[in-house]
Order: structure tokens, then C-alpha cells, then sequence
């Protein structure tokens, strides 16, 4: 089930909802049977706030996935905005590796809801992937990364970010595991030739 969306919110209800997001992707990362009404007192909304904005579970998990996958995908574009297309690329692969961490919580509400964790299944796919391929466009362009790079190719080079453990300290070795990707992506670019 759809959440209700009846055109542009005012600004209290567009706070309430991103609270409750924000609430719900902190205790959905923690345990998926999180109660909703916990979820609800935290972010200091009232039952008929909360469920008039996720009338259920479902509803919620998909919306948070969703949510953060869009905030990733503006971010492409706002980094492409204020850096170079290589520094706008290398920033945005530290921000998926806070996507991956977050989505490791989610993991298990997200089997729960589409049945698996493949990529193409999951809301939000499509438009992270459509990030990544603006930001390879605008390193093509440039002449920063190797030649016939495609989208595929990214996500298959970064997909160690979501073996790292998120208890531990996965920025330090998150960071290390980007920073190796990026100099392979680099490596034979005509750019630096």
C-alpha cells in the first residue's frame, strides 16, 4: 500500500513525515520488528499523524528505502553543481557507503516487503542508478575515468561497501575501499595520460 501523498503537504505535515522518516531508518536499522507506535513517540508525532502518513509497515519501509536512495540521488547532482566531476564522484561514493551502511539495517525489513535484496527488486534502484551514470557522464566528459566505463561496471567495483561491517569503524575502512576503486576507475583515463 501506497502512502497518501494528495498533492503538495504544508510545511508542519513535510516536517512530521521527515522526522518520522529519519526516526524510522535509526530504529528499522537497530530491529525490524521496531513497533510503530515507538517509532511514532520518537518522532514526536501522534498515532493519526503517523498512519496517515504510513498506514503501515510496509508502507513505511518502502518510503524510507526510497527516501534515502532520492536524498542520494539529489546529492549527485548537487555535487556535480560545486566540484569537479572526479571530487564530485569520489564525495558521492563516500555518501553511498553511508547509504550501504544504512541499508544493511533495513536489509531485513526489505526481504520481509519484495521477498530479496537483488538491486533491481528494491525501490530507489533505478534512481541511484541513474546517478551514477550522470556522474560517470560528466567524468567521461571530462576524461577523468578509463574509457567504455559503464554503470554495471561502478556497482560491481564498489559493491564491497556492503560487506563492511557496520558496528566496527566502516568509515576508516569504507574510505580505504573507495579510495582504491577511485584510482582503479582513474587508471587510464585520457585526462591523465
Amino acid at each position: 500500500m501506497e502512502p497518501r501523498n494528495e498533492g503538495p503537504q504544508r510545511s508542519d505535515a513535510q516536517r512530521n513525515r521527515e522526522r518520522i522518516l529519519e526516526v524510522a531508518l535509526a530504529e528499522l536499522s537497530r530491529a525490524v520488528d521496531v513497533p510503530l507506535s515507538l517509532i511514532a513517540k520518537k518522532a514526536g508525532v501522534g498515532q493519526g499523524t503517523f498512519y496517515r502518513n504510513f498506514p503501515n509497515r510496509e508502507a513505511l519501509v518502502l518510503e524510507v528505502y526510497r527516501h534515502e536512495a532520492q536524498q542520494l540521488a539529489d546529492a549527485a547532482t548537487e555535487l556535480l553543481e560545486s566540484r569537479a566531476p572526479d571530487q564530485a564522484l569520489r564525495a558521492w561514493m563516500d555518501q553511498l557507503a553511508r547509504f550501504a551502511v544504512a541499508k544493511v539495517g533495513l536489509s531485513d525489513a526489505m526481504r520481509q516487503i519484495v521477498g530479496t535484496t537483488d538491486g533491481p527488486a528494491q525501490p530507489g534502484y533505478a534512481l541511484v542508478v541513474k546517478a551514477i551514470e550522470t556522474l560517470l557522464a560528466a567524468n567521461h566528459e571530462v576524461g577523468a575515468l578509463r574509457p567504455g566505463l559503464t554503470s554495471g561496471d561502478f556497482i560491481l567495483a564498489v559493491a564491497g561497501i556492503w560487506q563492511i561491517d557496520a558496528r566496527g569503524d566502516w568509515q576508516t575502512q569504507s574510505a580505504r575501499l573507495l579510495d582504491i576503486v577511485m584510482d582503479g576507475l582513474c587508471t587510464g583515463a585520457p585526462a591523465r595520460g
